[in-house]
């Protein structure tokens, strides 16, 4: 089912807001070295769950962090929550994910320019492995 407008302008809402606060959480910890992108907010029908799905480099941090962010939800939802007071009147729950495509599409990159060839090293493809 597509979305609708509303949806559409609460993800982007959403979306602007996360990675401003996001930061600000980063740069207030001391984390340096460390980006965090929201790549992708999505919000269900009745408005009331959202899933957002961030993007981190370096890439070997991402599960650390995603499980982090779950854990300070609501600090974080409160926060988002002030900015948006004039824009929503309730706050959808927040749950995020990690975005791993860009690590998909490197690996894809990969094999098509011939430096991993799944067909040589089938280790390559755990979900092929045949048991």
């Amino acid at each position: 089912m597509e979305e609708s407008n509303r949806q559409k302008k609460i993800a982007s809402v959403l979306q602007n807001d996360l990675a401003n606060v996001l930061q600000n959480m980063l740069r207030e910890a001391g984390q340096t070295g460390i980006i965090i992108s929201v790549s992708k907010v999505t919000v269900t029908t009745d408005l009331s769950i959202s899933k957002v799905y961030v993007s981190v480099f370096p890439a070997d941090k991402a599960d650390g962090i995603v499980v982090e962010l779950n854990k300070l939800k609501p600090t974080i939802k409160h926060q988002i929550a002030q900015l948006t007071k004039n824009q929503l009147r309730k706050m959808p729950d927040l749950s995020f994910y990690n975005d791993d495509s860009l690590e998909y599409i490197e690996k894809i990159d990969k094999a098509v320019k011939g430096e991993d060839n799944p067909l040589k090293n089938p280790d390559l493809l755990p979900k092929r492995k045949k048991s």
